[in-house]
C-alpha cells in the first residue's frame, strides 16, 4: 500500500468503501464497455466463421465451426443480458462469464496450430488484461487463466513443438507485463478521479462555505457593518445594522455614526498597530438619532487591493443601567439583603491585604442558628425564613461602622471586624452577638426560640490567609456546637490538631468496618450481693493491625460521624446476636446482653424492625437482648423518633436502660417519657462514693428515685471493696466494673459463666489485662 491510498499491487484503492464509489461513478462507462466488447466480439467472430471454412474437410472443422458459433452465441447473450445490469456487480458477473466461456471455446480453436492460432494464444489474454474492465484480482486470474487454456489447447493437437520453452517464456512475461500495464492503468485512472473529487468538493465546499458566510453575515442578530478603511465609508451593513442605524446605512460615513472623534482615532490607531480591536467601548447615534452606548469589536479585511474594516457593535446601554442592580443582586443575598458570601471574600481578602500592607487587625465571629432545620421541619419554611430575615436585623443593628455582617448560606452568618482585639474581648464581642440572637422571634403568632453558636477567628494571630482564617472560625464554631451549643468558642490550635485526630480516627474506622475489625468486648453485670452474673454490655472494640486491641474511649470521636456510628453499631449488634446464639446453642445462661446504641442510630425509622428482624432470623429470644442509651439521645431533634424505637422494642420484650444517668441534661420529664428497664449510674460518681461528699449524695438520690420508679440501678465503674460496700448499703443490686472482670473477648465468656460467682478473692481480678 501507498500513502496516495492505492495498495501498491493493483493500483487499487485500499479503502473498500472508496473503491466502492469509485466503481459506482464508472457504472455508465462500464456497461458501454461491457457492451461494445460483447458486440465487436459477436462481430469478429462471426467474420471469423467464414476463415474457419479453410478447415472443411478435416477434423478440425467439427471443432472450429461449433466453437466459433458458441462464441458469438455468448457474447450475444451478454450483449443482452448486461444491459439488464443495475449494479456494478451484476455487470462484472457477465463480463467474467464471457471471458470464460470465451477462452474456453478460443482454446478449441487454436489447437489446429495454424499460424493465427498462435497470434490468438497471445493475442486473447491480452484483450483480457487490457479491455475488459474487471476488478484486478479477476483480472489477474482470467488472464492468467487464459493463457494457461490457450497454451493447453495449442499443445493440445500434435507432438510438442520445439520451441515450447520459449512459447511457454513468452506467455510469462507477456502476462507479467500486462499486469503492470493495468497496475499503471488502474492507478492513473484512480488518481485522475480522485484529483477531480477533490476539485469537486472543495468547488462546492467553497460555493457552500461562501453562501454560509453571506448568509451568516446577514442573519447575525447585532449589527454587522464593512467600512472602507480610508475614506471611513460603509460599504455593507447585514439586517441587524439596517435596523439599528437605518436602511441608508451604506450610504452614511463613519464620522456620522461614531460620535466622539477622539475615540474615532483611539480606533483607528489600534486598527494600524493590531489590525484588530476587541470590546472597544464608544457612543454611537442610532437610526432614530439617540445617542447608545456600544462595544465594538473590529477586524481588517481585505476586499481585493482595498482594505476595509468589518465591526461588530453590541449595544450595551441597556446593560450598563442594569449593572448597578447586577452587581447588587450579585453580591447580596436575596433573602436577607445582606451582603453574601462572595461579596464577604472579597471585604476579607481587601481587609486582610490592608491588614498586611498597612497594619491592623481582622477578627471573624462565624454565627450558626441552632437546632433551624428542626424549626423548618415542624413550623415550615415560612416559620425558618422569618427567623433568618429577624436574625439578620438583628446583627445588622448590632455591628459597627468597621463591620460588616453577611450571610454565608442556609442558616449560616459571618461578622467581620477590623477592630484590634484580644481573644478576651473578641469572646466579649461574640457573646454580644449570640445575646442579640437569644430573644425569642414571634411569627404568626407563635414565639420562636432562637439560639446560636459562634466561632471567633483573629488575625494576624491565627492566621493571615483568608481561607485558612476561615477554617479557623469553622472549627471554633464546630466546637462550640460539640461543647453545648449556644456559646461562643475562641479558636485554639490545638483545634486542628483534634480535627485532624477526628479524620484519621474515622479513616481508620471505615477501613476497619470495611475488614470486619470491629468486634464487642464483654463486660459482666453482677449481682452486688451474690457476685452472680446477671448479663453483660457489649462494648465496642478496635483490633488494630499494629496496636491491638483499642478500647472504644481511644476512637470516640469516630461516635461524632453518624456514618461512622451507625456502622459500628450493626457491626456490634450483628456480632452480639451470632455469639448469643451459640452460647444459647451451648446450653449457657447469658442472662442479657446490652449494645450501646449512638444518638445517630434513632434516625433510621426502620430501626426496630430491621434489629427484631436479625434477633429472629437468629432465633434469640428478645429477652436476652438490651439496648443502652444515653441522655443526650433524650436532647437531640430525632427524640420523637427515639421514643417511638424504644417503645416498640420494650414492646418486644427488649431490655432498655439509661446509661451515665445524672451527667447529661435530662429532666425528670424525659425519664417519665421515655420509659426504660434500668438507669446506669456513671462511674464519674461511683470513684468518689466513698468520699461522702456530693457524689455519694447523688447516688443515694439516684437509688432512692430508681426504687421508687421500680427500676433495676446499675453502678458502673466499680473497683474497690469499699465502693462495693457503700452500693450495697444502699441498695444497689447490680454493679459492674473492673472489681469483678474486664470487658473479655466472647471466646472468654463461657469460661466467666462457668465460675460460680465473681466476687474478687483477696486482690483477684477476673479476665485479664489483654482483655482490657
Amino acid at each position: 500500500m501507498t500513502r496516495d491510498g492505492l495498495f501498491r499491487f493493483g493500483g487499487e484503492f485500499r479503502d473498500s468503501v472508496r473503491e466502492a464509489a469509485f466503481r459506482d461513478a464508472r457504472f455508465g462507462e462500464t456497461l458501454r464497455q461491457c457492451r461494445l466488447i460483447f458486440l465487436i466480439s459477436a462481430v469478429l467472430n462471426t467474420l471469423f466463421l467464414a476463415s474457419d471454412w479453410r478447415f472443411h474437410g478435416t477434423p478440425h472443422f467439427f471443432v472450429a465451426v461449433p466453437a466459433r458459433l458458441a462464441v458469438v452465441f455468448v457474447s450475444l447473450l451478454c450483449f443482452a443480458l448486461v444491459r439488464k445490469a443495475a449494479r456494478i456487480s451484476q455487470a462484472q458477473g457477465v463480463l467474467i462469464g464471457w471471458e470464460v466461456s470465451t477462452a474456453l471455446m478460443v482454446a478449441l480453436l487454436v489447437s489446429s496450430r495454424s499460424d493465427l492460432a498462435l497470434f490468438v494464444v497471445l493475442m486473447l489474454p491480452s484483450i483480457f488484461y487490457l479491455v475488459a474492465p474487471t476488478a484486478f484480482r479477476w483480472t489477474l486470474v482470467l488472464g492468467g487463466g487464459c493463457s494457461a487454456l490457450m497454451l493447453a489447447g495449442y499443445l493440445g493437437n500434435g507432438p510438442l513443438p520445439s520451441t515450447l520453452p520459449g512459447l511457454i517464456l513468452v506467455l510469462v512475461m507477456l502476462n507479467f507485463a500486462l499486469g503492470l500495464v493495468v497496475v499503471h492503468g488502474n492507478r492513473l485512472r484512480r488518481l485522475e478521479w480522485a484529483a477531480t473529487q477533490a476539485e469537486r468538493q472543495a468547488k462546492d465546499e467553497l460555493g457552500a462555505s461562501q453562501a454560509m458566510i453571506e448568509r451568516i453575515f446577514m442573519a447575525v442578530p447585532i449589527p454587522l457593518v464593512v467600512t472602507s478603511r480610508g475614506e471611513g465609508r460603509f460599504l455593507r451593513g447585514n439586517d441587524a445594522a439596517k435596523r439599528y442605524f437605518g436602511d441608508a446605512v451604506t450610504q452614511a460615513q463613519v464620522q456620522d455614526v461614531l460620535l466622539d472623534g477622539g475615540n474615532r482615532r483611539v480606533i483607528a490607531r489600534l486598527l494600524k498597530d493590531h489590525d484588530q480591536i476587541e470590546g472597544h467601548e464608544a457612543q454611537v447615534r442610532d437610526g432614530s438619532g439617540a445617542v447608545r452606548d456600544v462595544l465594538i469589536t473590529a477586524t481588517t479585511l481585505p476586499i481585493g487591493e482595498n482594505p476595509a474594516v468589518v465591526a461588530g457593535i453590541v449595544d450595551i446601554t441597556d446593560r450598563k443601567a442594569a449593572e448597578a442592580r447586577t452587581r447588587r443582586q450579585a453580591t447580596h443575598d436575596a433573602l436577607t439583603g445582606l451582603p453574601n458570601r462572595l461579596l464577604f471574600h472579597e471585604r476579607m481578602q481587601q481587609a486582610l491585604a490592608r491588614m498586611a500592607s498597612k497594619g491592623g487587625a481582622v477578627a471573624l465571629f462565624l454565627i450558626d442558628l441552632d437546632d433551624f432545620k428542626s424549626i423548618n421541619d415542624t413550623l415550615g419554611h415560612d416559620a425558618g425564613d422569618a427567623l433568618l430575615i429577624e436574625a439578620a436585623k438583628r446583627l445588622a443593628a448590632a455591628i459597627g461602622p468597621d463591620e460588616l455582617v453577611a450571610r454565608l448560606g442556609g442558616d449560616e452568618f459571618v461578622v467581620l471586624s477590623t477592630q484590634r482585639l484580644t481573644g478576651f474581648e473578641a469572646l466579649v464581642r461574640g457573646e454580644a452577638l449570640i445575646e442579640v440572637l437569644r430573644q425569642p422571634c414571634e411569627h404568626a403568632g407563635q414565639m420562636i426560640a432562637t439560639r446560636a453558636s459562634l466561632g471567633i477567628a483573629l488575625a494576624p494571630e491565627h492566621d493571615r490567609d483568608g481561607v485558612e482564617l476561615m477554617k479557623d472560625a469553622d472549627l471554633a464554631l464546630y466546637r462550640a456546637k460539640a461543647n453545648g451549643r449556644n456559646m461562643a468558642i475562641v479558636y485554639e490550635p490545638a483545634m486542628r490538631a483534634a480535627m485532624a485526630r477526628r479524620v484519621a480516627v474515622c479513616q481508620g474506622l471505615a477501613g476497619a468496618l470495611k475488614d470486619e475489625r470491629i468486634l464487642p468486648y464483654y463486660q459482666p453485670q453482677v449481682a452486688v450481693d451474690t457476685g452472680r452474673i446477671a448479663g453483660f454490655e457489649a462494648l465496642a472494640r478496635w483490633r488494630h493491625s499494629e496496636r491491638g486491641i483499642i478500647p472504644a474511649a481511644a476512637f470516640q470521636e469516630g461516635f461524632q460521624d453518624p456514618e461512622i456510628a451507625n456502622g459500628i453499631s450493626d457491626a456490634i449488634i450483628a456480632a452480639v446476636v451470632s455469639d448469643l446464639r451459640r452460647w444459647l446453642d451451648a446450653g449457657l445462661d447469658v442472662g442479657h446482653v446490652c449494645v450501646n446504641l449512638a444518638a445517630s442510630v434513632f434516625r433510621d425509622p426502620a430501626l426496630p424492625e430491621r434489629l427484631l428482624g436479625q434477633l429472629a432470623a437468629a432465633g434469640v429470644p428478645a429477652s436476652h437482648f438490651g439496648v443502652e442509651v444515653t441522655e443526650t439521645v433524650l436532647l437531640t431533634r430525632n427524640a420523637d423518633e427515639a421514643e417511638r424505637t424504644l417503645k416498640t422494642l420494650r414492646a418486644a420484650g427488649l431490655r432498655v436502660a439509661l446509661d451515665d444517668f445524672g451527667t447529661g441534661y435530662a429532666s425528670l420529664t424525659h425519664l417519665k417519657r421515655f420509659q426504660v428497664d434500668a438507669l446506669k449510674i456513671d462511674r464519674g460518681f461511683v470513684s468518689h462514693v466513698t468520699e461522702n461528699g456530693g457524689d455519694a449524695a447523688i447516688v443515694r438520690a439516684l437509688l432512692r428515685l430508681a426504687d421508687d420508679l421500680r427500676l433495676d440501678v446499675i453502678a458502673e465503674g466499680v473497683e474497690t471493696a469499699e465502693q462495693e460496700a457503700f452500693l450495697k448499703d444502699q441498695g444497689c443490686r447490680f454493679a459492674q466494673g473492673y472489681r469483678y472482670a474486664r470487658p473479655a473477648p466472647a471466646g472468654r465468656v463461657p469460661w466467666l459463666l462457668q465460675l460460680p460467682d465473681l466476687l474478687p478473692k483477696g486482690d483477684a481480678m477476673h479476665g485479664d489485662s489483654a482483655a482490657a
